[in-house]
């Protein structure tokens, strides 16, 4: 999987993330998480596109290659591509480990399913 280096600005209420490998692609947020997530749909988004226009995408620049602007922190996002084609995964849990899905799901107004993959992508921004 590809990570891309992106740049976060801003503050409370208004986060700003850019790429500086790709001229164009931003994505916003309330909140650094909201603004991180909308970052992934922004470069999965620009990858769906490039790819129908027969181009080649961007390869992503080390991070120590990045110029980090003051007041910018750097971060890196994943290009995680989406089938749309859902498959069963049969997994054991500890019980206690469900019941903590299970209740952050309730709390998030998420299925189990839909917290799993969420929190998944959560771990693969933060380079898990």
């Amino acid at each position: 999987m590809d990570r891309y280096p992106a740049l976060i600005d801003g503050e409370a209420g208004a986060y700003g993330v850019t790429f500086p490998d790709i001229d164009g692609i931003v994505a916003m947020g309330e909140t650094l998480d909201e603004a991180i997530l909308n970052a992934e749909e922004a470069l999965r988004d620009y990858a769906i596109e490039t790819e129908k226009d027969k181009v080649v995408l961007v390869q992503p620049s080390a991070p120590e290659e990045v110029e980090v602007p003051e007041g910018c922190t750097l971060i890196s996002v994943p290009l995680i591509r989406l089938s749309g084609r859902a498959v069963r995964a049969n997994m054991m849990l500890d019980e206690d480990v469900l019941a903590f899905i299970d209740q952050e799901a309730r709390r998030r107004s998420m299925t189990r399913t839909s917290y799993v993959a969420w929190m998944t992508r959560r771990i693969a921004q933060m380079g898990g």
